[in-house]
Parts: structure tokens; C-alpha cells; sequence
């Protein structure tokens, strides 16, 4: 006769589960349906969710507020649990700027101010987030903003325009368990070039961010060639990294679109950063294998029709690494998989079809039951009325 397991086993075992499977075993066992509203389980489900895979990733327009569609990777069919109304919800009334560990950063779609929360998706839980000074007297700039998420705590990192240095950018950083946004002292530097504030990379304690490359600087100039900078959330140090000497040749082609995302599994010691480059429908992805000399290895160089794409003249609308081994790109109709490492190296799979159409960006994400510990609100699904008038009217005091 087998022996009931005790509630240690249960708790342990069930931590290790992504949320919508500590969800659906709720309704069969006493003990675990209150796991998911204990704020210690919940806290140790989000921790060990950070040593997994992302199991799912939104696309969504790169630059328009029309759209959110949210897809699992191949494998991960059972594992999205966001339900249609959360995600109807966010297609129709917010963009989504960033996510960490479960969490979503997101803007209010509206266009005479700047409106920002995050949210879990799972729990449909919610967290106003005041908006800085800055944002509030220029409702159309540019947000240059992410979420990083740690074992204790969520951060927040904003830069914005330096207007009397156009080479730097100032920096608040918010966490959520201050509650307030704080002024780093020392500025990023950010060069001749913009800088692509889209795509951050964090790694080594520091944020990394990709240069332009377009041509308007002469080759005399510093800052001919396109450069990663980094800026040090400890010290506040500013530096520039080169890229691959191999990545430079042809950089500034009109065709060339240049990105860098995390290498490898946050577990493995090899964890660095990739470059990614598509120039003249050819990929080519090279890793940084040394930080401190800036050396780099190639990976991969392939044609896409080479790929085994089952589409005629595909137009690439958008690409991302997801979980630091897999290549995830968009046409204008369907999303493709690339293995990049292990068995799965230069395989094709077709993850999905979208319906984006233009330039796309991948927020890779995974469901977690992650919460923060004041100031919780309940997402305002459109029951009744216009679900933009809904989350304004909740997160209105906190502006």
C-alpha cells in the first residue's frame, strides 16, 4: 500500500511546475489549491521558473498599438495558460514594452499621455506604476525602457535624452519593492550612434545595448562602424564593446539589420552574448566568447532560402533569440524556428501563423505565479465598456 505524500514532497514537487500546471491540479487535491495564493510558494515557483526555459512569446507590431498575439514554441502547446479574455484584453488596450519571470511591462494604448503597469497574466494581478516627470510632459516620446526580474525583487530601467549632451542619456531605475523611481548619478554614454533600446541585453551586471548602422559618419569618425554599449547598474560605468570584425564588412548596407540577445542557458557557465545579423536575406550569428578582448566566434551563416522555408520568397519581418539556442523569425505570414545548438542545429519547424503583417517584435515569456507584496490590483477585463476606459480609471491616482 503506497503512502500519501507529505506536504513538503507536494510543495517541492509542485514548485518546479509552470503555473497553469499548478492551476489545473488545484481542483483534485485540498493542500495544492491553496498553493497558488501562498505568497512563500508563489515566490519559489517564480525562482525556479527562472532556471527554465520560456515556454511562449508575444509578437506584436514593431511600431503600431494594433496588436498582441501570444504563441507557445513547439513542445509548449499545453503550457501558454493566459486566458482568451486576459489576452483580448491586452491585444486591445496596451502595448507590451518588456518581460521578466511572468511579468509583463506594459503601456496603456493611449495617445495624450503615457500610462504604465505591470501585470502577471496568470493571476490577472496588476501594479500601477507611476510615471516619471520626464514621461508625463512628453506623452510621444520614445519610452526607452525593460524589466528585469531577480530572485527577491523586480527592476525597472529607464533612460531618456540628455538634452544639453546628446552623447548621454540619464537613468532611473525603479524597483518594486521600494515602490519608487531613483536617479542613477552616473549617465550612460551612448556614442555617435542611437542605440537600439528595444533589444536589451543584460549580462555580467551590466545592460547592453546595439548601435545603428546606418551610414552618416565618415570613416575617420569613431563611430564609423556600429559598437554594443554597456552600462554597469553597480558603478555606473559606461563601455563600448566592438563587434565581430567579420560583422563590420557590409554594415552599412541598406539591407543589414543587426541585434544582440542572450547566448545560451542561464544555468550553463558559457551564458554570454550573441550578435545576430540579417544582410542580404543571409543570417549570421556569431558569440562572444571572450568579454574582456572583445572576441568573437561565428556560428552560423545561412541563406533563408537555404533554410527549408515552405514559402516562396520569404521577406523576414522581424527575428529574436529565445532561451540562448533557438533562432525565432517572422515572415509576413507565419513565425520559424532555427535550432542553433545541440540536435536540433540548423533544423526548421514552423511554430505558428500570425496575422502582423508589418515589422514584428518577440517579448519572449513564461507563465509563472510571480507577485509583488503591496499595491496589487485586479486586471479590468472588459465585461462592460471600453477596456481602455477600464485600466485608465485604475491606474489614474498613480499618475
Amino acid at each position: 500500500m503506497s503512502m500519501p505524500m507529505s506536504n513538503d514532497i507536494l510543495f517541492e514537487i509542485f514548485s518546479w511546475l509552470p503555473a497553469k500546471a499548478v492551476y489545473k491540479f488545484r481542483t483534485g487535491n485540498r493542500l495544492v489549491s491553496k498553493f497558488p495564493e501562498e505568497t512563500y510558494f508563489a515566490l519559489k515557483q517564480a525562482q525556479k521558473a527562472l532556471l527554465r526555459d520560456d515556454t511562449c512569446f508575444f509578437i506584436q507590431p514593431d511600431i503600431t498599438y494594433q496588436n498582441n498575439e501570444l504563441h507557445p514554441l513547439l513542445g509548449e502547446e499545453l503550457s501558454s495558460g493566459v486566458s482568451n479574455d486576459v489576452l483580448l484584453f491586452l491585444s486591445n488596450s496596451v502595448k507590451i514594452l518588456s518581460s521578466s519571470n511572468g511579468l509583463i511591462l506594459c503601456r496603456v494604448k493611449c495617445q495624450n499621455q503615457i500610462t504604465l503597469f505591470i501585470s502577471n497574466p496568470i493571476t490577472q494581478s496588476c501594479l500601477p506604476i507611476p510615471t516619471p516627470e520626464h514621461l508625463y510632459k512628453n506623452p510621444y516620446c520614445d519610452i526607452k525602457i525593460g524589466l528585469e526580474c531577480s530572485l527577491d525583487d523586480c527592476m525597472i530601467f529607464l533612460f531618456y535624452e540628455d538634452p544639453d549632451d546628446w552623447s548621454s542619456y540619464y537613468c532611473k531605475i525603479y524597483l518594486l519593492k521600494e515602490g519608487i523611481w531613483k536617479d542613477r548619478e552616473e549617465k550612460i554614454f551612448v556614442g555617435g550612434r542611437n542605440l537600439r533600446f528595444d533589444t536589451p541585453v543584460y549580462h555580467n551586471g551590466a545592460i547592453h545595448f546595439i548601435s545603428d548602422s546606418f551610414p552618416y559618419f565618415s570613416k575617420k569618425s569613431a563611430y564609423f562602424r556600429p559598437y554594443i554599449m554597456s552600462y554597469n547598474l553597480n558603478n555606473g560605468k559606461s563601455s563600448m564593446l566592438r563587434i565581430a570584425r567579420e560583422a563590420r564588412k557590409g554594415s552599412h548596407d541598406c539591407s543589414c539589420n543587426m541585434r544582440i540577445f542572450n547566448w545560451d542557458k542561464i544555468t550553463s557557465s558559457n551564458r554570454s552574448i550573441c550578435l545576430v545579423r540579417l544582410r542580404k536575406h543571409v543570417f549570421t550569428i556569431w558569440v562572444l566568447t571572450k568579454y574582456e578582448t572583445c572576441l568573437w566566434k561565428r556560428i552560423l551563416k545561412v541563406r533563408v532560402k537555404a533554410m527549408g522555408l515552405f514559402e516562396k520568397d520569404p521577406i523576414i519581418t522581424g527575428f529574436v533569440v529565445l532561451n540562448g539556442d533557438l533562432l525565432v523569425f517572422a515572415t509576413k505570414k507565419k513565425v520559424y524556428g532555427y535550432g542553433l545548438s545541440g540536435k536540433r542545429y540548423m533544423k526548421i519547424e514552423e511554430i505558428c501563423e500570425h496575422g502582423c503583417e508589418s515589422n514584428v517584435h518577440f517579448i519572449s515569456y513564461s507563465n509563472t505565479l510571480r507577485m509583488w507584496d503591496a499595491g496589487v490590483g485586479t486586471l479590468p477585463l472588459p465585461l462592460y465598456g471600453s477596456p481602455k476606459e477600464s485600466i485608465s480609471s485604475l491606474i489614474q491616482p498613480y499618475i
